[in-house]
């Protein structure tokens, strides 16, 4: 049975989905499941069974992530690599923790060549083994360590910020073509000029904002967007997918054969792993070379294609959230939002702002005024006339009979 959890991140509060709480381990308890390995969490989230082992060499693990690692239902996380390692103060761990998610990490490289299907067994000291044989040590994270992971990553953001000019300077000179011009950006069969366009990330709170536009879906019928596993989230949420942009691993191929249109994006050298996948199942794409990240080529392309208005669902809100995209996630985020400028809106801020054109008010002067009129109808015809008449005795018969009551 599932229920939720409000997870606190940089003083912003959200909820958090996941299965029954589970109590500390003790030195004689552990957690027991059968494992699932990939260096590739977003690909390895589609295999992830209920109560399974997630083992994977994701260093920093991001806050989306974690929380698409969650909703699978996984009782433990096994990290090959450190969970936070210090460069930046990411969220993720912080969602696995506050949803009841065993966190063990720096469980070192071999703890990759666990067979997948195998039942491994989790201690309380950080001990994996399988079969009854220790295979990998590593450390169990709690509320408390991962706090003061934190505190050291904080530390260290002021050379973060100054590296961060540098890898922005590569970044524009890179793709100075696109980022002035649009160069390289795919032609996409959607007529996104001139409409509203709606681009949905599994990120960040994309679920309660989600739930919060469902009156401007219906009423303005934005192009929607899908970035990656944000394709399943629109699905989930009962609307129509326009198109899907990302690297296609994490999608479920449900979402990929919905009829949107694909666009795989791949780095500038032409590796696009999930192009593969789509040739596999026989479905039409084109592809989007940039050295930026999906959500960001979403926003690229919706620009480029003279969308009016850009909203963004589980985007980042926060300081603290940008850095959670990692060190190029950043230089990313902050160089489309200097090149598309005002047409974004966040979600949140949207929720805030919307109302619908049509006013309770003016909804129920619209009834009063179709009463009138059936009335009004009603009574030029004899049919009518005699209607009414029965109406009004029923009417007079039941006021004396409330009147002899009382």
């Amino acid at each position: 049975m599932w229920h939720y959890k409000e997870v606190t991140f940089y003083g912003k509060k959200f909820s958090t989905k996941f299965g029954k709480k589970r109590r500390a381990l003790t030195a004689q308890q552990a957690v027991r499941g059968t494992a699932y390995v990939d260096r590739n969490t977003h690909t390895l989230i589609r295999r992830l069974r209920a109560g399974s082992v997630a083992i994977i060499d994701h260093p920093d693990i991001d806050s989306a992530s974690a929380q698409a690692l969650v909703e699978t239902g996984v009782s433990a996380v096994l990290d090959a690599a450190p969970a936070t390692s210090g460069r930046y103060p990411n969220l993720g761990p912080e969602v696995l923790l506050g949803a009841d998610v065993l966190l063990v990490d720096n469980l070192g490289s071999h703890v990759m060549d666990i067979p997948e299907g195998s039942e491994v067994s989790i201690n309380a000291d950080g001990d994996v083994s399988v079969d009854g044989e220790l295979v990998a040590q590593g450390r169990v994270q709690s509320a408390e360590s991962n706090a003061a992971n934190l505190q050291l990553a904080r530390a260290g953001l002021p050379l973060q910020l100054k590296a961060l000019a540098s890898n922005m300077m590569d970044y524009i000179d890179a793709e100075q073509a696109l980022i002035l011009d649009g160069a390289g950006i795919p032609e996409v069969r959607a007529h996104i000029a001139g409409r509203q366009v709606l681009i949905v990330m599994r990120g960040y709170h994309y679920r309660d904002e989600l739930k919060a536009l469902r009156h401007y879906i219906r009423e303005y019928q934005p192009i929607i967007i899908g970035v990656d596993a944000g394709a399943d989230a629109v699905l989930e949420a009962g609307h129509h997918l326009d198109l899907i942009v990302g690297d296609m691993d994490a999608v479920s191929e449900k979402a990929l054969t919905s009829g949107a249109e694909l666009v795989v994006c791949s780095s500038r050298e032409g590796r696009a792993d999930g192009e593969k996948r789509l040739h596999d199942l026989g479905l039409p794409h084109v592809v989007f070379r940039t050295a930026g990240t999906s959500e960001d080529s979403a926003v690229m392309l919706a620009d480029a294609c003279g969308a009016d208005v850009i909203v963004m669902v589980g985007s980042y809100r926060t300081f603290g959230e940008i850095l959670d995209r990692g060190r190029q996630g950043m230089v990313c985020a902050i160089v489309t939002h200097m090149r598309v400028g005002a047409k974004l809106v966040s979600a949140d801020a949207l929720a805030h702002v919307y109302r619908s054109r049509i006013s309770n008010w003016q909804l129920a002067l619209f009834i009063l005024a179709g009463v009138a009129a059936i009335g009004s109808a009603m009574i030029a015809t004899a049919a009518g006339g005699v209607t009414l008449s029965i109406a009004s005795s029923w009417v007079t018969a039941i006021t004396s009979w409330l009147g002899n009551v009382f």
